[in-house]
């Protein structure tokens, strides 16, 4: 590190032993020499001669403010959208209905949201007459534990058709 990079709000180590120190403001004498006023992490002011020879003991920690706003908004968006889509099922409590591409029945939505999701162990046995939507349930009960994070991995097991039974 060179002493012409200590500039105001910069983060430096190696001027007080194992604490950071913020630089307010730098007075060059000549080329070789500068009077340093930083602030410790007590906010007490204080100031110091810094020299050539010490530009191999201190270094720069983070430069700029230390809450800046020059980030990557196009990345912010992005973790933010991930956060909010990962807390989506605290704030609509039917989100798998809502973000699926079918229309379950009401017998469907009960079974789903009253019976299945609320006791524990998360193991099932869905069973039902034909026609009943015991797809649609399962779907939307997977689709429900992903988005909550209960979910990671699933067996799903489907008996054959008759005619497969009597070949």
């Amino acid at each position: 590190m060179r002493l012409e990079d200590l500039t105001p709000n910069a983060a430096v180590r190696g001027i007080l032993p194992d604490a950071l120190v913020s630089v307010i403001t730098v007075q060059w004498f000549g080329t070789e020499a500068l009077e340093l006023t930083y602030k410790d992490a007590a906010y007490r002011v204080n100031n110091t001669l810094l020299y050539r020879s010490d530009e191999s003991r201190i270094a720069i920690a983070e430069e700029g403010r230390p809450w800046s706003f020059d980030g990557d908004g196009r990345l912010f968006r992005l973790v933010s959208e991930a956060h909010r889509i990962r807390l989506a099922h605290l704030f609509d409590p039917v989100l798998a209905v809502h973000t699926s591409l079918v229309e379950p029945l009401p017998h469907q939505i009960a079974a789903v949201y009253e019976s299945m999701l609320p006791r524990q162990p998360l193991r099932f046995l869905l069973a039902d007459d034909p026609g009943a939507g015991k797809t649609i349930m399962a779907g939307l009960l997977m689709k429900e534990m992903i988005a909550r994070g209960d979910l990671q991995r699933c067996l799903v097991v489907c008996p054959g058709t008759q005619a497969a039974r009597e070949h």
